[in-house]
């Protein structure tokens, strides 16, 4: 148990996305905190898992999100487990970096799939749940700074982030009036997967367009406040909003090439 106590002891979590990165920081930080975790990703959760075990009970699933019986197999799953869910953090997506002369239907389909319609099945299961159990809850989306700033050849990654924030706020106002809180975190650079398969001159390309310190954020910098939007001891009044965690990058705009190299993208 950490110093600062959020009143989430004794909880249950279910994380997408918690083999590495936000998800698995989101995750390790609730264990911290007394709450039994349940991991969900594509991946191996095993490092994430060992980590866990210091702090508190925690289960797995293996599960790919582009497939639905997979998705509700994954909440049932995380119910049988854990008893009941009280939170539920979808961190899990998928980047794809074509240009819009090269997209592929098959990757288009694929990152929305897992980005947005996954999520929207989770929470459509998770949300049946915690109603009827009549005890509130707590849904965080995890966003990107792409729906701020568009980047170049990631136009179905923009779209499945962009459609994600709506749908947040969809499921806040109708979730609202059973107690279940939802809200967003929109990370900006952070050492995660996803951005590690970007260049070494993407990544200090977004980097410096950081107004605070033009470095990557730690994902010791996220986790806090996933944790106090989760928690309804610090956020009991605070539904339906989108808190960037970017060191400001959303107000600043994104330059990965010259004209020249923004030209090749489609030629």
């Amino acid at each position: 148990m950490s110093a600062l106590d959020l009143g989430l002891g004794g909880k249950a979590a279910l994380v997408t996305g918690a083999a590495s990165g936000i998800g698995a920081a989101i995750a390790t930080a609730l264990a911290r905190q007394g709450v039994v975790v349940c991991l969900a990703d594509r991946q191996s959760c095993e490092t994430t898992l060992q980590e866990i075990r210091q702090d508190a009970t925690t289960y797995s699933v293996n599960v790919d999100l582009r497939f639905e019986d997979q998705v509700r197999s994954m909440v049932s799953q995380a119910v049988e487990y854990l008893g009941a869910i009280d939170l539920f953090i979808n961190v899990a997506g998928s980047l794809a970096t074509e240009s819009i002369t090269r997209t592929t239907l098959t990757t288009w389909n694929d990152i929305l799939a897992t980005n947005v319609t996954a999520c929207a099945i989770a929470c459509r299961d998770v949300s049946a749940h915690m109603i009827a159990r009549g005890r509130g809850g707590a849904i965080l989306v995890v966003g990107s700074t792409v729906t701020y700033n568009p980047a170049y050849a990631q136009g179905a990654y923009r779209v499945s982030k962009t459609g994600l924030k709506a749908y947040m706020e969809t499921l806040a106002i109708e979730l609202a009036p059973f107690g279940i809180r939802v809200n967003m975190l929109t990370p900006g650079p952070f050492p995660t997967p996803l951005v590690a398969r970007l260049s070494d001159e993407q990544r200090w390309s977004a980097a410096r367009e950081v107004p605070l310190d033009q470095r990557e954020g730690r994902l010791s910098e996220i986790a806090p406040l996933a944790l106090a939007l989760l928690s309804d001891t610090f956020s009991s009044y605070v539904t339906g909003v989108d808190v960037p965690v970017d060191g400001g990058l959303h107000l600043r705009p994104l330059y990965l090439g010259t004209i020249a190299e923004v030209k090749r993208l489609n030629q």
